[in-house]
């Protein structure tokens, strides 16, 4: 009967083993303040955060979608009734009695189908860079970027020196 406990202490200590291994959620290390993700991807440990290189060409990726259909389901509710049985013990004898209760029951069904605008392919915005990060060897570099940042690298000239913050590699 003392199992209870030790193996309540145990768990305990696993749980505070895990949490201090970083078994939390996870903290931003790159020293910079908290702002909000800019998108879907985020930058990889082994890449650096920003990146530096002389432009060479930027790329617009438009959304692509395609008209589709898929079954419309509807909300179809009824109720039926249901056979309840009570049981009531007093003065050592057993008393069963039943009652009618109604029950609500909801599920989907479908009905027909509905068109909607099915994403092949989502928008996005890249950048090509030579001399990364001040390697003359590395050159023709694509790196994906939010839309901010490729309106700010489509301004300036062609070959000229530039800084961005990269979702991720390749576009």
């Amino acid at each position: 009967m003392k199992r209870r406990p030790t193996l309540a202490g145990l768990t305990m200590m696993l749980v505070v083993a895990l949490a201090a291994c970083g078994g939390g959620p996870q903290q931003d290390t790159s020293g910079h303040g908290g702002g909000k993700d800019t998108g879907s991807y985020t930058v990889r440990q082994d890449d650096t955060a920003k990146v530096t290189g002389v432009r060479d060409g930027v790329r617009h990726v438009t959304r692509r979608t395609t008209r589709a259909t898929r079954p419309h389901l509807v909300r179809k509710c009824g109720t039926e009734s249901r056979k309840v049985k009570h049981t009531k013990r007093s003065h050592g004898r057993k008393r069963t009695y039943y009652t009618t209760k109604k029950v609500r029951d909801c599920h989907k069904v479908r009905r027909g189908t509905e068109r909607y605008t099915r994403v092949l392919r989502s928008e996005h915005w890249c950048v090509r860079l030579d001399d990364v990060n001040g390697k003359r060897t590395v050159d023709d570099q694509w790196f994906r970027v939010n839309s901010t940042v490729y309106g700010r690298v489509q301004g300036e000239d062609d070959r000229a020196k530039v800084t961005i913050e990269p979702l991720r590699k390749g576009c």
